[in-house]
C-alpha cells in the first residue's frame, strides 16, 4: 500500500524595517540608545538615574511581545481603534440610517468599513447570462466569483490524494508569470447549518396527489426535524484581475471597466480547463444578484432560510417572473458595529482570525478538515488567499529572505550567541525555496481567514474556544484580529477575494 504524502515548507513573511523591527520600534531602540549615551556624555549620576529607566522601559515596549506582536504594534492598533470609536467611524447604518454626504447629499453603499468603495458590476458572460464582478477602484481589481464543487480528500486513497494536490499546485503554477493579468486567487468555504429549503422543494415537486396523507405527514415530520440539524458546506473561487498588469489587454478590449470586464471574462474561460484537471466542478459563475446574496447571508444568517425559500419558490411554476438572488443595493447590513475583538452585523456576532503559524511538522493532505468540522452553536468560514508571484519578484522576495536570516546568522556567531534549531531549520528552508524556484516552480504568497459567527452572544466565546482547539488539532497557531475585526471579516467571512497586505501589519 502506497504511503500518504505529507506536506510541509510554510515560512512566514520577514518583513521588519531592521531585522524584525518595525520602524516606531527601531525608533524606539535608537532614542533608547541615545538615552544611554547621554549620562556618559555629561557625566553625571542624576541624569544616569532618569535616562537609563526610561531607556529601558523603550527598550521593552520595542523587543516586547505579546500575542506575537511588539508593545509600540498594539499601542498602534488600540489609538487607531479608539479614533475610530470617538468618531464613529466604528458604527454602520445603511438604508434610511445612513448619513448623507455633507457634499454631494447622497447616501453611502450600502457595504461598512472598506468595503464601502466596492461596486457590484455586471457583464456578459460569453454564454448569454450575467456574470457579477466585484470592481475595488482603489486597488484597480475586478473579481469574478464562482461556486464550485470538489470530491474531496478524505475518503480516497493516497494516490487520489496525492494528484489532486498536484493539479491545484500546477493551477497555481500557471499564474506564477510576469504577464499574468490574474493577481490573486482566492477559495472559501462556509459550514453553516442546513436550511432546508432544497429538500422541501424537491419534496413538493416529487409528491404525487394521490399520495397518503400520513405518508406526507410523516414525511413533513421528519424534514422539520432534521433539517435544521444538519449542516452543508458551501464553497467559492474568485478570481482576481489587476488592472494595472491588464491594461494592454484592456485597451485592446475596448479600454474601461468594459474593457477590463471582458478580459476578466476571457480569462475565466480559459481557466475552466485547468479547473477540470484539478477536480474542481464550476456549479456556476455568480450573477451580481448570486454575489449579492452571497454577501447578504454571511451578514445576515438568519436570512439564509428566507433567501433559499425565496429562489426556491421560483423554480415551481407560476413563480418564474420572480427573480434569484438579492438586489446588489441591499448586499450590505442594515447595522454593523466593530468592536476591540468581535464584530456586530444584524443581530450576530463574528469574530475572525489569521492564521499566524502553520504546521512546522509534516502533515498530510487532509489536515485542514477539524477547521470547518459542523457545528451547532456557530457557523464557521475559512478565506484562503493565494498572491503568484512572478519569477522576477519571486527571485527578489527570496534572496531578500535569505540575505536577511544569513545576516542575522552572521551576527548570532559574531556575539557567541548559540543558533537554535528553529534559526536553522529557517535558513536551511529559504535555501530550499530558492533553489525549487530555480528550477522552475513557482513561488506563492498565501494565507487563511477564519471567521466564527454566532447568534447568540452567549455562545460567543464558547465557539471561538471550540475554533481554537481545532485549529490546534490541525497543527496551526491563530491570532485574534484584535482591532481590525471589520477588515477580517471582509476578508474571513466574504468571498470576495479580499488580499493580502503590501506588507505585513500588526493585527
Amino acid at each position: 500500500m502506497t504511503q500518504p504524502i505529507t506536506y510541509s515548507g510554510w515560512q512566514s513573511e520577514k518583513s521588519g524595517y531592521m531585522g524584525r523591527l518595525s520602524g516606531p520600534g527601531f525608533a524606539l531602540v535608537a532614542v533608547a540608545c541615545a538615552l544611554l549615551l547621554t549620562p556618559v556624555n555629561l557625566s553625571s549620576w542624576a541624569a544616569a538615574a532618569v535616562c537609563v529607566p526610561l531607556a529601558l522601559l523603550l527598550l521593552l515596549l520595542a523587543f516586547g511581545r505579546v500575542s506575537g506582536l511588539s508593545a509600540d504594534e498594539w499601542i498602534l492598533l488600540a489609538v487607531r481603534h479608539q479614533i475610530a470609536v470617538a468618531r464613529k467611524q466604528n458604527i454602520f447604518f445603511s438604508g434610511p440610517f445612513a448619513p448623507r454626504s455633507a457634499r454631494t447629499g447622497h447616501q453611502p453603499m450600502d457595504l461598512p468599513g472598506t468595503l464601502a468603495r466596492l461596486r457590484i458590476l455586471e457583464a456578459p458572460d460569453g454564454l448569454g447570462g450575467l456574470l457579477g464582478v466585484a470592481l475595488d477602484p482603489v486597488a484597480g481589481t475586478y473579481s469574478a466569483v464562482a461556486r464550485v464543487s470538489f470530491p474531496g480528500l478524505a475518503l480516497v486513497d493516497s494516490d487520489k490524494q496525492a494528484a489532486r494536490v498536484s493539479s491545484w499546485a500546477a493551477l497555481m503554477r500557471t499564474f506564477c508569470t510576469e504577464d499574468s493579468p490574474i493577481t490573486r486567487l482566492s477559495v472559501h468555504q462556509r459550514c453553516l447549518p442546513d436550511d432546508g429549503a432544497a429538500l422541501r422543494s424537491w419534496t413538493a415537486q416529487h409528491i404525487t396527489a394521490d399520495a397518503p396523507a400520513a405518508a406526507v405527514s410523516a414525511l413533513a415530520d421528519v424534514m422539520e426535524g432534521a433539517g435544521p440539524a444538519a449542516t452543508s458546506r458551501e464553497t467559492y473561487l474568485s478570481v482576481t484581475l489587476s488592472a494595472s498588469r491588464a491594461r494592454l489587454a484592456i485597451k485592446g478590449a475596448g479600454g474601461g471597466q468594459v474593457g477590463a470586464a471582458a478580459v476578466l471574462v476571457r480569462e475565466l474561460h480559459a481557466l475552466g480547463g485547468a479547473l477540470s484537471t484539478a477536480s474542481l466542478q464550476v456549479v456556476a459563475w455568480l450573477s451580481p444578484r448570486g454575489l449579492a446574496q452571497t454577501v447578504r447571508t454571511a451578514y445576515d444568517p438568519d436570512a439564509q432560510v428566507a433567501l433559499a425559500n425565496a429562489n426556491s419558490a421560483a423554480q415551481i411554476p407560476g413563480w418564474e417572473g420572480t427573480e434569484v438572488g438579492v438586489d446588489p443595493a441591499l448586499a450590505g447590513p442594515v447595522a454593523a458595529e466593530t468592536g476591540w475583538g468581535t464584530y456586530r452585523h444584524d443581530g450576530a456576532w463574528t469574530v475572525t482570525y489569521q492564521v499566524r503559524t502553520w504546521p512546522q511538522a509534516q502533515v498530510y493532505a487532509t489536515f485542514l478538515q477539524p477547521l470547518l468540522r459542523p457545528r451547532r452553536n456557530a457557523r464557521r468560514s475559512m478565506s484562503l488567499v493565494y498572491e503568484p508571484l512572478g519569477p522576477r519578484r519571486a527571485r527578489q522576495e527570496l534572496a531578500k529572505e535569505k540575505s536577511k536570516r544569513s545576516s542575522a546568522r552572521h551576527l548570532r556567531a559574531k556575539t557567541g550567541r548559540d543558533e537554535s534549531e528553529d534559526e536553522r531549520r529557517e535558513v536551511n528552508l529559504a535555501r530550499t525555496q530558492d533553489v525549487a524556484r530555480a528550477s522552475g516552480q513557482g513561488v506563492v504568497r498565501m494565507t487563511a481567514v477564519l471567521s466564527v459567527t454566532v447568534t447568540d452572544l452567549e455562545e460567543l466565546e464558547t465557539a471561538c474556544a471550540e475554533m481554537q482547539a481545532d485549529a490546534a488539532a490541525a497543527g496551526l497557531e491563530l491570532r485574534r484580529m484584535w482591532g481590525a475585526q471589520d477588515v477580517g471579516f471582509a476578508a474571513g467571512a466574504l468571498p470576495l477575494g479580499q488580499g493580502l497586505p503590501d506588507r505585513r501589519t500588526g493585527f
